[in-house]
């Protein structure tokens, strides 16, 4: 959603270096909503070994306004442990490195926890 915004904003020049460093293999989930919450992935190919993806999990209070107080764990299997994701600053951007095939780790698994109240968000990764 963000990374849409500043696509939107500026113009091709600073997108293509803006956006230059990453492989091009960016792959977007649907937008979830829980409560006030809008959830959205991006996951990106990670150096050299394909089933390594980068995870970005963008969390936003309505339709823009960060929500940098959350706490975001992930998991791409039942038989993985849960891993904190890394708030990138107070902009509601969570990121995390985890294993994504076709197979047993297709499905991220978003464990959110924010104002008290928690749930396990489902989301099918490509």
């Amino acid at each position: 959603m963000f990374t849409e915004l500043l696509r939107a904003a500026l113009p091709a020049a600073a997108r293509a270096a803006l956006f230059g460093c990453s492989s091009g293999d960016t792959r977007d989930s649907p937008t979830v909503t829980w409560r006030d919450l809008r959830v959205h992935v991006e996951s990106r190919s990670y150096g050299p070994i394909p089933e390594i993806k980068e995870l970005l999990v963008f969390v936003n209070r309505g339709p823009v306004l960060p929500a940098w107080d959350c706490r975001v764990d992930l998991r791409t299997s039942d038989a993985d442990p849960w891993k904190q994701a890394i708030e990138d600053g107070h902009v509601g951007v969570y990121r995390r490195a985890a294993r994504v095939d076709a197979a047993e780790h297709s499905v991220l698994q978003v464990w959110i926890r924010a104002e008290g109240s928690e749930t396990v968000l489902r989301i099918p990764l490509q």
